[in-house]
């Protein structure tokens, strides 16, 4: 069990008890759920470090709105802030959601991302080798509701994803990804474990949502397929990011997970695709395995 990277769990029921038994037989020490890996933020930090209240993690730190109304999840935040209390920071547990800011309906604005990525290099690094400043990003991002159009999902033309601003602001992205990557050395000199995950985790982020918002105002008869596609791979990268810190838990829906190709349909032909865990598994090899779970 603890050559294992990742350990994909396919069935709610069991979770809890079994993260429980891997924390304190095998040293696991995250668990990774499908909820919005920046939303996940608010919810490892309380586990973590006791930001916030219980009630406030429920409301802010899951997507999608019965993730934050679970009694298995709450259970899970308050037994994994109990087990922190008085832990050295190298032996808490931590909490991760792998999933990109997607709602069913659509995805969220990039400015949160994108914006963060920039204080954090901003604060780092010579300006002049900063691609843009903080206000041509304010300027091209526009009001946040513009990217979360729910009639975007059926109707691309709604979508601003292949707006001039859009397109400008995925280049931009791309840059400022690269020059975190270029100035690895030092940014990891200069700050802290936390400090530099998150800016990774901020970097997908920003050129993922970017690229998926492209694909939202697709036209083709591949659309769908590639919103999936997109999908899967912020996830995927997500994974591969906590597998990083050593061996987790990942909570999800199967299609997920499951090593074969994930198939469903929006009304049309069947959508196939290759999901987080598929890709993840192609990278760690045994050190990935999924369990599915009876009801």
């Amino acid at each position: 069990m603890t050559a294992l990277k990742l350990l994909a769990l396919g069935e709610l029921e069991p979770r809890n008890d079994l993260f429980r038994e891997l924390v304190e037989r095998d040293g696991y020490r995250t668990i990774a759920v499908e909820s919005d890996c920046l939303m996940g933020l608010v919810t490892d930090d309380y586990v973590t470090s006791g930001i916030g209240t219980l009630d406030e993690v429920m409301t802010r730190g899951f997507s999608h709105p019965d993730l934050g109304t679970s009694d298995a999840n709450r259970e899970l935040v308050r037994w994994m802030h109990a087990y922190n209390e008085g832990r050295p920071a190298a032996d808490r547990v931590r909490f991760a959601g792998f999933d990109g800011p997607l709602e069913i309906t659509a995805g969220a604005s990039p400015r949160q991302a994108l914006t963060t990525l920039h204080g954090y290099l901003t604060a780092r690094v010579d300006a002049g080798l900063l691609p843009a400043t903080a206000e041509t990003l304010d300027g091209l991002l526009g009001a946040d509701e513009r990217w979360t159009e729910p009639g975007a999902m059926w109707d691309p033309s709604a979508s601003v994803g292949r707006t001039a601003e859009a397109r400008e602001l995925r280049l931009l992205a791309d840059d400022l990804a690269a020059l975190l990557d270029a100035q690895t050395p030092h940014l990891i000199a200069t700050s802290t474990p936390e400090e530099w995950d998150r800016a990774r985790l901020y970097a997908r982020t920003a050129t993922g949502l970017l690229r998926y918002h492209f694909w939202v105002a697709d036209t083709s008869p591949s659309r769908f397929n590639w919103l999936l596609f997109v999908r899967a791979s912020m996830m995927a990268a997500n994974l591969l990011a906590i597998a990083e810190r050593g061996p987790a838990l990942v909570h999800a829906h199967l299609a997920h997970l499951q090593l074969n190709v994930s198939s469903m349909r929006m009304g049309g032909p069947p959508l196939r695709w290759w999901s987080a865990g598929a890709i993840a598994a192609a990278h760690l090899g045994e050190g990935y395995a999924v369990l599915d779970v009876p009801g």
